[in-house]
């Protein structure tokens, strides 16, 4: 308990992603992917209520921590797609968030929506990618 209100009370810390995943996120999104920060145990994170995530130009915000996070690949596809392929373009804003929000609420906001569909899209791609970066790195090391 008293490890789990230290950690709440610390300021988030960024995380380099595994050498195998930034190299599979490069591949798949280009060179912007590297500039992408991850941030776990963000109290940025924390102020969108229910949120486990939220994202802006450059930056993912995690509630919890970024293990759990590099282990979902629609969740990381999903992220960096928002940052990537929303933000970074300028396609995505705070205020187009918050007004596609309070029109259709979260599920059915077309930057949700949007990036749902990338990342069903992609998974299948960015798992043999991933695999096989995985591969790459164990047999470098044996």
């Amino acid at each position: 308990m008293a490890d789990i209100t230290r950690r709440s009370l610390r300021p988030g810390r960024p995380v380099l992603p595994p050498a195998a995943l930034r190299a599979t996120l490069r591949e798949l999104f280009g060179e912007g992917a590297e500039a992408v920060r991850v941030i776990e145990y963000s109290w940025f994170a924390r102020l969108h209520l229910r949120a486990i995530a939220t994202t802006r130009r450059r930056r993912i915000y995690l509630r919890g921590g970024a293990a759990a996070f590099f282990a979902d690949p629609t969740f990381v596809l999903h992220e960096y797609f928002h940052v990537l392929g929303q933000w970074e373009p300028r396609r995505l804003s705070v205020w187009k968030y918050c007004v596609e929000h309070f029109r259709r609420g979260y599920w059915d906001n077309r930057f949700e929506i949007e990036a749902r569909e990338y990342a069903d899209d992609h998974r299948h791609r960015y798992c043999a990618l991933l695999a096989r970066r995985e591969a790459e790195e164990r047999s470098r090391h044996a």
